[in-house]
Order: C-alpha cells, then structure tokens, then sequence
C-alpha cells in the first residue's frame, strides 16, 4: 500500500490493513489518525484550525496561530506528538536560540520510508539545535501499533533530558460527560499553579489516582471526562511501580471502541492527564477546543527544562531521564484500538 501524499492539507505517509488506517505527518512526525473502519471513527485529536507545515509558518503571515511561543508548533499540531528533549516550555535563552515549546521533535522534517510489504513507516530526524537524532519505526498488525523509538546522543557530554509522547484525544471519540479512562496509576499530584481561566482542581495537591481534589473541598473522578461548560487541568501520575507495564485506555461507549497505549514502566514511569475544555479564549483556540492529553513519558510536569533538572525527583522517582555521550536509547510501546462493550482495566495484545 503506498504512501498517501496528502493528510487534510499536509505531507504525510500511511499503512493500512481491512482494521485500521495510520497516517504519519512528514513534518513534526505526528501519529495524525489511527482510524478504526468499522466505526470510522480516528480517536486522535485534529485541532479545529486549518493545519499548515511548521516550516510554512511566519509570525506576520500566520497570526491565527496566536502570538506565543508555541505558535509554531499549534500550526502544525495534531494526534500524537514527540516531546524532546523539553516538555514544556523552553528558558528565555532557548527560545531566543529558536527552541520551542515541546522542543524540535514535534516540528522538523522526517525523513520517511514506507514498506507496505511488512505495513511499516521508518522515520529519521536530526534534531540540530539539541543535537540528537530520532529515529522511529512503526509496524501495524491487526489492530495493534508497534512503536520502536530511539534517541541518541550526539554530544560527547552526557544529557539530561525531558521526552515524552504527547498522545491528544480528540472529538467525536472524546465526548464531554462520557468518554471513560482507565491508567495504571497510584500517587498523583495537580499542576502546582493555576492552570488557566477555568481550572477546577486545586493547584499542587497530592492524591491518589482517581480522585482529584477540587478547591471547594470535593473530588473530581478522572475517570470520566468532565461535563462541565468549561475546563481546564493538568494532573500528573506516577505508574504503578508493581507492574512491569503501564498503560491508559479510553472507551467511547457509543462507538464501542477502546482505544489506548501500552509501554515499560521503567521507560515512561509518568503520565499526564490535559484537559482543555473550551476555556482557552485566545487565538488559535478560540474556545473551540475539546482536548484530553494522555501524555506518557520521563517527566511528570510540563515545564521548563532548568524547572526539570531543579525538580530532580517527585514521589522519589526521577522526573528527567539520562542519554550518555555518544549513546543511543531505545524504547518499544504499542497503541491498540478495538471493538469494545465496556472498559477493559488493561489492553492486552
């Protein structure tokens, strides 16, 4: 099956069996859909702004993307995106350098192969002002998508570094009131500031998975998505450091489809939880926008990457992870969408 030259206006690459359609975008290298046929429904998010290449993007050319640091990279967003090697924002220096929020993983060019033989896509980019290189590859079978990622190093200093995969939920399969979660959770804490406009959680409160403290004393269940007018929150949670793998999984029950991510704990000990409930009012948002971010990785917190580094440890896990000179890591996780009459506890494959 032969790479599709375009994915709703932008350059991308697709595998495809009679289940399941996944389309890779060239630039930023974003898992864009993972489209179960029988529903016909792509559980990934696709912002409600038009979508143009990160390298099209101008500040004077492009305002509705707003004004911000993450302009670029809100150009070009969709689905599931590489946070490296930041997650979250970078320092006043970085950004003057050209670094942006998220780092360079979600907005450079990969390189990409498709062999429609073995339904895989290899991908390869150099990150040039971090000095890495990403490569990737992704491997459909059936309803499962393998993912072999890896992050080498190439400095002759050792490197700390942030690294997360940035997964976005999105309509029709996200739906307020009734979209279900399931993580294999234990210690969480709440974003330590205020969060936005609407935020309805009670900055940096310590809890237990699944109950978020609230600032008037009540809990909120994140086990189902809010039905509230507005919102917006950031929790972040510590995987069950009794189980080998971790995992999340969604359930859209009038699709009857799951749909989740599942990976080595020791890889990714963290997940965040974004909800953006139609509270972001400035442009490109525009209080259009229904999110929820499932966001595995190294780092609990989004933020910047001395934040990080000064952080050192929450729950008495490291919040950061090491690259070695010279060295190369890899890490190997799978997303699953299948059919579904309720919740499973955990996607097995």
């Amino acid at each position: 099956m032969p790479a599709r030259d375009d994915y709703r206006g932008r350059r991308a690459a697709t595998i495809e069996n009679d289940d399941v359609r996944v389309t890779v975008l060239e630039e930023g290298g974003h898992i864009a859909e993972m489209l179960d046929k029988r529903s016909g429904i792509n559980p990934l998010w696709t912002p409600p702004w038009p979508s143009i290449e990160p390298s099209a993007y101008a500040p004077s050319a492009h305002p509705q993307y707003g004004t911000s640091s993450e302009a670029a990279l809100l150009a070009g967003l969709m689905g599931h995106n590489l946070c490296v090697d930041i997650f979250g924002g970078p320092s006043e220096e970085e950004a003057a350098a050209g670094l942006t929020p998220h780092g360079e993983a979600s907005i450079v060019r990969y390189d990409i192969d498709v062999d429609a033989a073995s339904q895989s896509i290899a991908m390869h980019a150099p990150l040039r002002l971090a000095q890495l290189q990403i490569d990737r590859r992704l491997v459909l079978r059936g309803r499962v998508l393998t993912i072999r990622e890896a992050v080498e190093n190439l400095t002759a200093c050792d490197r700390p570094i942030g690294w997360t995969e940035h997964v976005t939920l999105g309509p029709p399969f996200l739906q307020k009131g009734v979209t279900e979660f399931r993580v294999s959770a234990t210690r969480s804490k709440v974003f330590e500031q205020v969060f936005g406009a609407h935020d309805d959680l009670a900055s940096g409160r310590v809890f237990d998975w699944p109950l978020a403290p609230r600032p008037d004393g009540g809990t909120s269940d994140l086990r189902r998505y809010t039905n509230a007018a507005h919102s917006n929150a950031y929790t972040a949670h510590l995987m069950d450091q009794t189980r080998e793998a971790a995992f999340f999984v969604a359930f859209a029950p009038a699709a009857r489809l799951a749909f989740g991510y599942v990976w080595k704990r020791r890889d990714f000990p963290w997940l965040g939880i974004w909800q953006e409930n139609h509270s972001r009012t400035h442009a490109p948002w525009n209080g259009a926008t229904l999110t929820c971010g499932m966001e595995f990785g190294v780092s609990p917190m989004p933020e910047s990457r001395r934040a990080m580094i000064d952080r050192g440890r929450l729950f008495d896990v490291p919040t950061y992870r090491w690259i070695p000179a010279k060295s190369r890591v890899e890490v190997e996780y799978c997303a699953v969408i299948r059919e579904a009459d309720a919740v499973p506890e955990l996607l097995e494959f």
